[in-house]
């Protein structure tokens, strides 16, 4: 069952991680002409990161709201990146994913989560 908590946490997640994807294409110079191929980024990363995350605890709501545990959405999207690059290469036909391409992904995308979810935790023990 999803409560509002979790709800909040999903969508801002969501947003998060079209957030990097679209910094990724604008910081190649690509954003005005990519379009739909910016999805070729983003739904491997969306696809990895619902994958990986629940099994290390980002979803659980008492753990969110713990600053103890803000490794756990961080580290779920290092394990995931590697997976979001290979899914990536084969929907683009370019099965062998350059390795600092993963390691790219992988640190802005766990930054930015990371960012995501300190304000988020920022928030919630504000709120009780």
């Amino acid at each position: 069952m999803i409560n509002r908590r979790m709800l909040i946490l999903v969508l801002g997640d969501l947003l998060d991680l079209a957030l990097v994807t679209v910094f990724g294409f604008a910081s190649h110079g690509e954003i005005s002409s990519s379009g739909a191929r910016m999805l070729t980024t983003f739904l491997p990363l969306i696809i990895s990161w619902f994958l990986v995350a629940p099994f290390l605890g980002a979803y659980d709501i008492r753990r969110s709201g713990e600053f103890r545990q803000l490794w756990r959405p961080f580290y779920a999207m290092v394990l995931a990146a590697p997976f979001a690059a290979f899914l990536r290469g084969v929907m683009l036909g370019n099965a062998p994913v350059l390795p600092v391409f993963v390691v790219v992904l992988g640190g802005v995308s766990a930054l930015a989560i990371l960012a995501w979810r300190v304000i988020y935790f920022l928030f919630a023990r504000g709120r009780g």
